[in-house]
């Protein structure tokens, strides 16, 4: 019997605000231990919640790009349960009347496009962090992430492999960014992922027990979590065994998942209206005007790259993935007027740079400027390509100007064609066994000429010249 997967995503993103979803504490990362709390967020006895108009803002610019209904109404509630992080012993979020509902975003993964619809996505409040000591048998805990505010943006089960949910989560991402809602970062819990996996037979209508993946702080680690959690329960419907609904964690040392808890349902929740917060009415007008400012998204914008650079779909789908990746792409080309061959060094060196050393687009140590002033160094011929490829190392170790370099490290190309055609006939007076060669059709030979006058001139000689002198004395009688 052949088994599909059914896979749904729970995204949990903190959003950009300066303050917390029901109090003024700062939202900044990385302060000190429980010093951005106030009575409000620990839950003290008596103190009302105030809610931030801004995460509201934020919530209905994720449902509108993301083509939900915006719910004219919606309420909160509390969701009741006891973990030591959770100062109020209840966690504010919104249950039965979301603020946005039914959605989908369109995605690409394993060379085919596919809708994955969005069940619906409703603000909440985070609860803080644990933090486990590892000597001695206590834990201690930080409230500053109390009350930052959270969106969560729930699949619909339309997901059937790891590689379709990696291209889910990276779209979301995107977008998130795109808005300027929360920075995505996945190191610091400002993203949060848990899938809810699943298998059923191919063609079977009902779903199989879910168990639901949590610590998953990466991509790959999302990726890699659910394809062992499907081969997991594959294996155990084939021992004859029952898969258990429960909470399992993701060991990215080991490669497996480990049994956390058995999996709450929502009854278990104890869901009711938050009394302290009024329901929620959104007006026609506060909608538009979002809706009017909203930004240009990632599909918009690549459709935008295809018709107004001509790149080919797989260099606009690489060059919008970011925000900051496509905004340095336009730079440049305001400044240097061939988008593909912005595309294709942006995709080579520049990536492979950024890659390499971990960084973002917005991290890296080449500005928009020098990068389109070394392509024209190269239209221009004072400098060969893979000359151009030792001033970008150097570029990016200095941070100089491209001009700067090449007259630094006397690395102007050679172009005069004199000078070129007298190595060429010494070169080829010299190896008569290879200049007989090429004449008798082995035309390889050729690499082993050039190879040796871009050594004579310490790579400097124009490589177009080159060849074409070559060929012509080569050929000579």
């Amino acid at each position: 019997m052949e088994f599909e997967a059914v896979i749904g995503l729970e995204v949990h993103a903190q959003l950009k605000t300066k303050t917390k979803i029901f109090c003024s504490c700062p939202t900044s990362f990385g302060a000190p231990p429980n010093t951005q709390t106030c009575p409000v967020c620990l839950g003290m006895p008596g103190v009302l919640p105030v809610l931030n108009k801004k995460v509201v803002e934020y919530a209905m610019l994720m449902g509108i790009a993301t083509n939900c209904t915006i719910s004219k109404h919606s309420r909160f509630a509390r969701k009741n349960y006891f973990y030591p992080d959770l100062p109020k012993g209840y966690q504010i979020s919104q249950y039965e009347l979301p603020i946005c509902e039914h959605g989908y975003i369109d995605i690409e993964a394993n060379g085919s496009k596919k809708r994955i619809g969005i069940t619906r996505i409703h603000m909440e409040e985070d609860a803080g962090k644990l933090i486990h000591d590892q000597i001695r048998p206590f834990s201690m805990v930080d409230f500053n992430r109390t009350g930052v505010p959270l969106i969560e943006i729930v699949s619909e089960p339309d997901i059937r492999s790891s590689e379709e949910a990696g291209a889910y989560l990276r779209k979301i991402r995107s977008i998130l960014r795109y808005l300027d809602i929360c920075d995505g970062n996945m190191e610091e819990g400002s993203f949060r992922c848990d899938a809810n996996v699943s298998i059923r037979p191919v063609s079977s209508v009902p779903f199989g027990t879910r168990t639901e993946l949590k610590n998953l702080n990466s991509f790959k680690n999302v990726e890699k979590a659910i394809s062992y959690e499907i081969e997991r329960q594959k294996d155990i419907v084939f021992d004859g065994e029952d898969v258990v609904q429960e909470t399992r964690l993701w060991d990215p040392e080991k490669h497996n998942t480990i049994s956390m808890r058995g999996k709450e349902d929502a009854h278990d929740y104890r869901y009711f209206p938050d009394p302290d917060l009024l329901p929620l009415a959104i007006d026609d007008n506060w909608l538009e005007k979002l809706k009017k400012n909203l930004p240009e998204l990632p599909d918009l914008k690549k459709e935008r790259f295809i018709a107004q650079y001509g790149l080919p779909e797989y260099d606009a789908d690489v060059l919008t993935g970011a925000v900051e990746l496509a905004d340095y792409f336009e730079a440049c080309t305001k400044e240097y007027k061939n988008p593909k061959q912005v595309s294709n060094w942006m995709m080579g060196s520049l990536l492979g740079l950024l890659n390499a050393e971990g960084k973002n687009i917005d991290e890296s140590p080449v500005s928009p400027s020098n990068f389109a002033e070394l392509l024209k160094l190269i239209d221009q011929n004072i400098i060969s390509g893979k000359i151009a490829k030792a001033v970008f190392e150097e570029m990016a170790k200095t941070g100089k100007p491209p001009e700067e370099i090449v007259k630094e490290k006397n690395l102007v190309q050679v172009t005069d064609e004199v000078l070129i055609e007298d190595i060429v006939v010494k070169l080829i007076s010299s190896c008569p066994k290879e200049a007989s060669e090429y004449k008798a059709g082995k035309t390889k030979v050729l690499g082993f000429f050039v190879g040796k006058i871009m050594k004579e001139t310490k790579g400097k000689a124009n490589p177009e010249i080159v060849n074409r002198i070559l060929k012509e004395k080569l050929l000579a009688d």
